[in-house]
């Protein structure tokens, strides 16, 4: 991915204006894109390093090891790209496939255990852009980006896509609201900032088919459905015996022939 250029012009921003400073509300203006056509999305390559790290640092309070930097623009592993005008990166978007096997502990309630065993996770690991460009869709172009390349039919195993965010950062927070993401869980003291401790929130966004777990709550409404759909309670009531009387017969019969051959 990151060993050559992938340009894709960009015909339109996305009709989405809503704010999208993700660090403090009262920065400088944003200042209008003179040409959204001059707007092109390409993956990091290893040259990247240096500017992305310069932007990185001014954009998130978080402070990235050099190794971090060298593995988002060289290794295929991570879906790492940026928004170019004037031949200068102004946004830029990183995220990672995971099998929900490997997703820490607190992550893994994010979808239903059931439904983990064969599926994945997308995760966002930043999502900024330059100050002087914000509020020009920027944010929302690169988001959905990422959103269409993990709703293809090769990625029909990612039922999921999840970040963590601050609690303080109402800026991203409002953001990702409006784009559908959901608030999953808080993690307290989850952030280590120059040496301080601070609470983060896991937010999501569910495609492919995925859900989060199922409450009792959802159980009994599905059940519900299910009485209502088949016509009435004597109905499902007879299609739910007929259904156990199948089981039993096939696992008797089983036995029988297990039986035999002994």
């Amino acid at each position: 991915m990151a060993q050559s250029f992938t340009w894709f012009p960009v015909n339109h921003l996305s009709s989405t204006k809503s704010n999208e400073r993700l660090q403090n509300p009262y920065e400088c203006p944003s200042v209008p894109l003179c040409s959204a056509n001059d707007v092109q999305l390409r993956f990091l390559c290893p040259d990247d390093l240096e500017e992305v790290r310069t932007l990185c640092q001014d954009w998130f309070p978080i402070d990235y090891p050099l190794s971090w930097y060298v593995d988002i623009t060289s290794s295929t592993r991570f879906f790492a790209l940026a928004a170019i005008y004037n031949f200068s990166i102004i946004g830029l978007i990183v995220a990672e496939i995971k099998s929900y096997s490997k997703l820490n502990k607190e992550d893994r309630g994010i979808i239903p255990e059931s439904m983990g065993r064969d599926a994945e996770i997308g995760y966002i690991l930043s999502l900024g852009v330059h100050r002087k460009y914000r509020q020009n869709g920027i944010g929302s172009l690169l988001l959905d980006s990422l959103i269409n390349h993990l709703t293809t039919a090769e990625r029909h195993k990612v039922k999921a896509i999840f970040l963590h965010v601050l609690t303080t950062n109402r800026t991203a927070i409002l953001f990702y609201e409006r784009r559908g993401f959901v608030l999953h869980s808080f993690l307290p003291y989850y952030y280590s900032i120059r040496g301080k401790c601070k609470d983060g929130f896991t937010y999501v966004s569910y495609i492919n088919g995925g859900h989060s777990p199922w409450s009792l709550y959802d159980y009994l409404k599905y059940w519900c459905s299910q009485v209502l759909t088949a016509g009435g309670l004597c109905p499902w009531i007879c299609g739910r015996m007929r259904t156990a009387f199948r089981w039993v017969c096939y696992r008797t019969i089983g036995r029988f022939h297990l039986q035999q051959d002994e």
